[in-house]
């Protein structure tokens, strides 16, 4: 009874082993491949738990978000026979998911070390080799990263289309203390004369401006004065316009006048014309002589204002004798 219950004790413990090892768990951004006997089986696992064959059947995750791959301490041998040695170089990259059994079938799970690692080391002593010390640490050091970036992608989209490069950094690389001495040196003089240009430029930027204001103002004077000139030809044209309307108003109000006075002076004509006839002359020439009569005191009248002819003169001359008459009395 002993031993059967200790067989059946051992069968649990012995299961709940198996069981243990046979679950497992995926993280979030992987999935799982796994291996039988040191082949690669079709099934991937996605986040979660999940089970296999304990012993025969092995995991191994696979990242499919973005990492980055440091390589590090990369020789780079120049062509003038330098020595350079490039501390880090990051290269960021992702695995498309559809692609992770290909990938991993050709390059095993640790594919970046082929396609990664051992092309960053490729490229660059090819570009190294090519160039002089000046153009790798200085001249064509800006470029690196886009050129091996533009390689890697080259050859991943024939060896391994679904691996993706995002971008790739390059950090400066360690020269020999003697050339980095010198590079210091001439970096010291491009400064130095880099200020030197900046202040010439200064200063003829301040000549310039200087000049450009001086000019400016000058424009601003003669627009100025042009502007007076123009207003004082306006109110000169204004002034002699004004004395051209009042010596026309005025020369109007006189020929009207005149006109009026010509007029007026036409028919008083034409009015006289028409009165002068024989009676009215006759009148006129009595009126004359009704206004101009004079009396006359003393015993001598004059002779020249008796007319017998006349009736009113004789009249007058008897009224004239008669108040000479009445005053001798």
């Amino acid at each position: 009874m002993a031993n059967a219950i200790f067989a059946a004790f051992l069968l649990v413990a012995i299961g709940s082993a198996l069981v243990s090892i046979s679950v497992h768990k995926i993280e979030e951004g992987h999935v799982g491949v796994y291996f039988r006997g040191g082949a690669l089986l079709q099934t991937i696992s996605h986040p979660g738990f999940h089970l296999m064959i304990p012993v025969v059947t092995s995991m191994r995750p696979v990242q499919i978000t973005l990492q980055t791959d440091e390589v590090k301490n990369v020789p780079c041998g120049t062509s003038s026979g330098v020595l350079l040695y490039f501390d880090r170089i990051e290269v960021v990259n992702i695995l498309n998911v559809d692609s992770v059994h290909d990938v991993v079938r050709r390059y095993t799970v640790d594919y970046d070390k082929t396609l990664i690692f051992n092309k960053v080391h490729h490229e660059l002593n090819q570009f190294c080799s090519a160039h002089t010390v000046q153009e790798v640490y200085i001249d064509l050091f800006d470029k690196i990263d886009e050129n091996l970036k533009s390689a890697l992608e080259s050859d991943l989209h024939s060896m391994a289309p679904g691996l993706h490069i995002q971008a790739v950094r390059v950090t400066k690389p360690k020269i020999p203390d003697g050339i980095r001495v010198n590079y210091e040196k001439m970096e010291v003089e491009k400064t130095r004369l880099l200020i030197t240009q900046q202040t010439q430029k200064v200063v003829e930027k301040e000549a310039e401006t200087q000049r450009k204001r001086i000019v400016i103002e000058a424009e601003t004077v003669a627009e100025v004065s042009k502007i007076q000139y123009q207003q004082k030809i306006t109110e000169k044209e204004s002034q002699k316009r004004m004395s051209q309307i009042e010596d026309e108003t005025f020369l109007a109000k006189e020929i009207a006048k005149a006109d009026a006075e010509f007029y007026s002076a036409k028919k008083r004509a034409e009015a006289n014309s028409l009165q002068l006839t024989s009676q009215f002359l006759e009148m006129k020439r009595y009126e004359a002589l009704a206004s101009n009569v004079k009396i006359y005191f003393g015993p001598s009248i004059p002779k020249f204002f008796s007319d017998s002819t006349s009736p009113l003169a004789g009249a007058t001359g008897a009224k004239t004798a008669a108040v000479a008459q009445e005053n001798e009395t």
